[in-house]
Formats: structure tokens, C-alpha cells, sequence
């Protein structure tokens, strides 16, 4: 193991170990990630004593006194160098109160300390200690043969390992989907047994676990081992409400809970935006509550854009999710998530497509990527149809882009032009205005360009009623354009 041990930060580890004649070990991540031959940049040391003075000691060492972060609440200390972050800790024991996952924490031994790890695969440790055992593996749980056989499990019974930090369910799964190691059969029994103690972690701590498992490469794993033990009924039951299939007359919908985890699977093969795939978890979030059935037509989810759309602040409130501009895009995504797939499915007119620009707007990508996603259907004509069909959809894009430059498009019309030039106070009669100059452009009755618009508003202003005291002039760089 020594050779994993090249950084200049070990070596000066072992000699201020030596100074203080203490034990010092790295652990966890950094030496699982050894053996998965995955690049760590987080590396925890366990010392046998004290860890924030021995962090400051090593700190002081290596000239970065001022690079020392020390938790004092935590006796933890963190070190951060150009290229790694060395948290520094004291080895410990733990115990727990039945409605907390917060420990109660004594000094301990290494044993002590492997024993609280939450996986043998994150207990094993290399001895940094000078001598003949420097770079000595230290695995007394086999978690190197948990990496070879790719298992979770826990060190201890795995009853207690949960019960005492219920998060440590959520991190098995996680770990699971990350890395697509199994979790052992007796671990995996003990999840579902003690699922009920999810609620004592807070919402913020199981958001985060969330989206490690959407930003793997499959997240289905993970959701499905969620669903299964019970534990996304308790974390997100809105996403459970999506499963089953009814039948009624012999016609049936499909399982929108499995459609969603395949749309979540192709995203993130077009795509590493966590939030971009928060929308094709909820892109059909709003079916159970909009589900008919019609006996002439079958089954309906008719406006299950709109309510869905509407239930995205609520679900990120309840998860604790950003309420910024992140949240609004997965409401515009969700919104819209149909109005591709409908103009695949007829006559692309110019209109249609200006309309989707315009909602869009610098959005329209990340759109058609949802809505190619969205296509799950396993018939090859189908398939071949829908692809063949996008394509003129995404060519009607492009043109009409160049064309009328309608993305982000504002009207060349502003409020306060109809106001000077019919001398009217803000109010109804100018939105009706400002609305009807962007509706033929959007229909195409007129070009996207300000003379062409003003002379529209003064010819729909007269037939209002109103008189034209002032007409707004057009801005030197339209004529600019027009000379050119």
C-alpha cells in the first residue's frame, strides 16, 4: 500500500506522529477508493488521541496554519492543501438515544472506531505509522472482500447499525447505485425492518443522499431499492403514488412509477444536470391525481402538465430542495415537457414553433432533450417514427431561430411606447396592446421588427377607439439594419 501513499502530506502525517508518539491511520473513502482505482480527493486521518491538535501540529509542519479549519462542536479539523482535504479526527465510540442520530461520543481504539464505520468497505484503514507496518492494511471486517464481490454490508449487526443512524440506509442504497454493488441479503432485510426510522433525519440530510443517487450513472437502481424496502413511501411518497397499473374494460395504462425511472435512465445518458433530471422524475408527477377513464377513449391524464408543474414548489419544500431559479426551471420543464411530442406528432406549422421559442427560450434544449427521454415506448416503428419526426421538429427550430430570432424574444413594443403614443395610463388597455402586438408575431401576421409593429399597434389603437398622439420613433439601429 505504500506506493498509494506518494503525497508529501503522509509523510509529514507519519513524522508528526512519531513527534507526538501517537497512532495514525487514514481511513474510509480514500482507501476504498484505492482498491476501486478511483481518483479521492478527500482523505480522512484517524489519529489514537487527540485529532485537532494533532491537526494543528501537522498544519503548523507544512506552513498552512491559515489553511485550518477546526470544528470544535464536531473535534474534527479540516486541512485543505492545492490538491487534497485532510479531515483530521480522534478515534472514537458511539452510542445512540432512541429518537436521535446524533452520538454520544467517547475517545476510543481503532477497533472502536472501525466497529461505528457504517460499511466494511469504509472501515478499512492504513497504518501511517513510521516503521516496518507504515502503509499496513488494517481490515478486520473483510471489507476487501466486500470490493471484490461487490457487497454492501455492515460491520456490525446490522440491526443497530441502522437503528442507531437511520441516514446509514439511505447511504447503503446510495453506495449501491454509485458503485452497482449488491447490498447483502441480512443488511437489505434490516432496511426494510427499520425503515420507520427515517423520519428522525432531516429532510435536508435525505435530499442530499437523493441526488448522489440521481447524479449516478443509473439511478433506477437506487429508486427501485428505495421502493422496495419501503423507504421512498416515507421520504417521497409523491413518487410512489406513480405506481400500478389499472384496468377497466380490458384497457389498461402503463406503470408510471417504471416509465419515470426509464425517462430518468435515458437523461442521464443525454445529460449531467441534476435538475434537468429532477424533471424527468416529475414530468408525470401529477398523473395519479389527473388519471380518467373515458369508455370511448381509454385513459386520460388530461392537464397533468399544468397540476404537475404546480406541485413542483411543494415537493421541493418538502425536500428541502433550492425555492430559486433551479426549482422555476423544473416547473418550465414540466410545463412544457408535451408541447415538443405534440408538434412530433402533427403538422410542424411556424406558429407552433414560435409559440414553443417563445415559452422556452434559452430552455428549449434541455426541453427536447426531456422529450426524447420521455420517449420509452418499446415498438421499433414507434420508435423510428418519433425519431424521424423530432428531427423535423428540431429542424423547424433551428429555421425559424435564424429566422424571427424569436428565443428570449421580447416585443419590439414596449408598454411604454403605447402609453406616449395614445397618451394612456398604465392599465388594461395597454396589455391588451402589448399582447396583441405579440400574437401576431407569433402567428406570423407580422415580422419580429419595430416599424413593422408600431405601425400594427397604431392601426389596432385606432380600431380601439384611441388617438395616436405621438408615434414612437423607430431606435437608430433598426434603421441601421434596414439601410444595411
Amino acid at each position: 500500500m505504500r506506493k498509494h501513499l506518494n503525497h508529501p502530506i503522509f509523510k509529514t502525517i507519519s513524522e508528526q506522529a512519531a513527534k507526538a508518539n501517537v497512532e495514525a491511520y487514514v481511513i474510509g473513502g480514500f482507501v476504498r477508493d484505492i482498491f476501486l482505482k478511483r481518483p479521492s480527493k478527500d482523505v480522512d486521518i484517524l489519529v489514537i488521541g487527540n485529532g485537532v491538535e494533532f491537526a494543528k501540529s501537522v498544519a503548523k509542519e507544512v506552513g498552512l496554519e491559515k489553511r485550518l479549519a477546526v470544528f470544535k462542536n464536531f473535534g474534527t479539523a479540516m486541512l485543505k492543501l492545492e490538491d487534497l482535504e485532510v479531515e483530521f479526527v480522534g478515534a472514537r465510540k458511539e452510542s445512540y438515544r432512541a429518537h436521535s442520530r446524533k452520538p454520544i461520543v467517547e475517545e476510543g481504539t481503532l477497533q472502536d472506531d472501525q466497529n461505528r464505520r457504517d460499511f466494511t468497505i469504509n472501515a478499512m484503514a492504513i497504518r501511517l505509522n513510521d516503521g516496518s507496518t507504515f502503509g499496513e492494511l488494517v481490515d478486520p471486517f473483510n471489507g476487501l472482500i466486500d470490493l471484490e464481490y461487490k457487497t454492501i454490508r455492515t460491520p456490525l449487526d446490522p440491526d443497530i447499525t441502522y437503528s442507531d443512524d437511520p441516514l446509514r440506509m439511505m447511504r447503503a442504497i446510495r453506495f449501491a447505485t454509485q458503485l452497482h454493488f449488491t447490498i447483502e441479503e441480512k443488511s437489505l432485510k434490516a432496511i426494510t425492518k427499520n425503515k420507520e426510522r427515517i423520519t428522525i433525519v432531516s429532510a435536508e440530510r435525505i435530499s442530499d443522499e437523493l441526488n448522489k443517487i440521481i447524479l449516478s450513472k443509473k439511478p433506477s437502481i437506487g429508486f427501485n431499492l428505495l421502493f422496495d424496502t419501503g423507504l421512498l413511501e416515507l421520504v417521497f411518497p409523491q413518487m410512489v403514488a406513480l405506481y400500478g397499473v389499472e384496468t377497466i374494460n380490458g384497457r389498461s395504462h402503463k406503470d408510471n412509477f417504471y416509465h419515470t425511472l426509464e425517462v430518468l435512465d435515458n437523461i442521464c445518458k443525454l445529460t449531467d444536470d441534476l435538475w434537468l433530471r429532477w424533471a424527468a422524475i416529475l414530468h408525470d408527477i401529477a398523473k395519479p391525481a389527473t388519471k380518467r377513464f373515458e369508455p370511448n377513449h381509454g385513459w386520460t391524464f388530461h392537464g397533468h402538465e399544468d397540476k404537475g408543474a404546480r406541485m413542483v414548489s411543494k415537493i421541493f419544500r418538502q425536500l428541502k430542495l433550492p425555492l430559486n431559479e433551479k426549482m422555476k426551471f423544473v416547473e418550465k420543464m414540466v410545463l412544457l415537457h408535451l408541447r415538443p411530442i405534440v408538434l412530433a406528432q402533427e403538422i410542424v406549422t411556424d406558429s407552433a414553433v414560435r409559440r414553443l421559442l417563445f415559452d422556452a427560450g434559452e430552455d428549449i434544449d434541455a426541453l427536447m432533450k426531456l422529450c426524447h427521454a420521455d420517449v420509452t415506448t418499446k415498438n421499433e416503428y414507434k420508435i423510428k417514427k418519433y425519431k424521424k419526426n423530432f428531427e423535423l421538429v428540431q429542424q423547424k427550430l433551428k429555421d425559424v431561430e435564424e429566422r424571427d430570432q424569436i428565443r428570449n424574444w421580447q416585443p419590439p413594443v414596449s408598454g411604454n411606447d403605447i402609453m406616449v403614443m395614445f397618451q394612456l395610463p398604465a392599465g388594461k388597455e395597454v396589455g391588451i396592446l402589448k399582447n396583441l402586438v405579440r400574437e401576431a408575431i407569433l402567428e406570423g401576421d407580422i415580422k419580429n421588427d419595430r416599424e413593422e409593429a408600431l405601425n400594427f399597434i397604431v392601426q389596432k389603437g385606432v380600431e380601439m377607439g384611441f388617438i395616436v398622439y405621438d408615434r414612437a420613433p423607430v431606435p437608430e439601429e433598426e434603421k441601421d439594419k434596414k439601410e444595411v
